[in-house]
């Protein structure tokens, strides 16, 4: 049976900041940015809403109908516009003004963010925990690289874990350029899908 996916809308907004509230916590790039878990628990779930809220602006989110899965996209233009430099900046004030981990994130990933190609950026997926395995995540990713394909449309993502990698390595991701290595914190590996076309097997960045 196919797990039947919708566009998230406004009136999923809390639902969403709760999934991936829930299923980040533990993350180890989130462990990085909020090292003390009682900060960690206090803060979070204001960076998964203000993510929510920009891809709601300025992207989609997936979700499964159910709502245990989600997956928050963003289209970028060949010509994308140059980096808002403010907006790190503005996101740790609304966040968590005396962690400056949440503004470095932002300006990490984005200095590793590749330029000159149309793609669909992978913000973030998540699944509810209890949920984790069952192929949510697949199905979320696949309905966009089918597209991607069809339109001939890059991918792009950052893995934060080794096992996230290996996942996307089998949906067709390969690295893209070096890991991004935070400071005395973990491995980040951007990846790259090249479209596939009828008959291709897969392709390089």
């Amino acid at each position: 049976m196919g797990v039947a996916i919708r566009t998230a809308g406004a009136a999923d907004r809390e639902r969403v900041v709760r999934l991936l509230d829930s299923a980040f916590q533990d993350d180890p790039v989130c462990g990085w940015v909020f090292p003390a878990e009682e900060r960690r628990r206090a803060a979070h779930p204001r960076l998964m809403a203000a993510f929510t809220d920009i891809v709601l602006a300025h992207g989609w989110i997936d979700v499964t109908e159910d709502g245990t899965a989600c997956a928050l996209w963003m289209p970028v233009p060949a010509e994308a516009p140059a980096q808002d430099d403010e907006g790190p900046a503005r996101l740790r004030e609304a966040v968590d003004p005396e962690n400056e981990r949440v503004e470095l994130i932002g300006r990490l990933t984005a200095g590793i963010h590749p330029a000159g190609r149309a793609h669909a950026y992978l913000w973030m997926i998540a699944a509810a925990p209890g949920r984790q395995g069952e192929g949510l995540g697949t199905a979320l990713i696949t309905s966009v690289l089918e597209r991607c394909d069809r339109d001939g449309t890059g991918a792009y993502l950052e893995a934060s874990s080794a096992r996230g990698r290996a996942l996307y390595e089998r949906l067709g991701f390969e690295p893209e350029g070096r890991p991004l290595d935070l400071p005395d914190g973990p491995r980040i590996w951007p990846m790259w899908r090249t479209p596939r076309t009828a008959g291709s097997v897969g392709g390089s960045a």
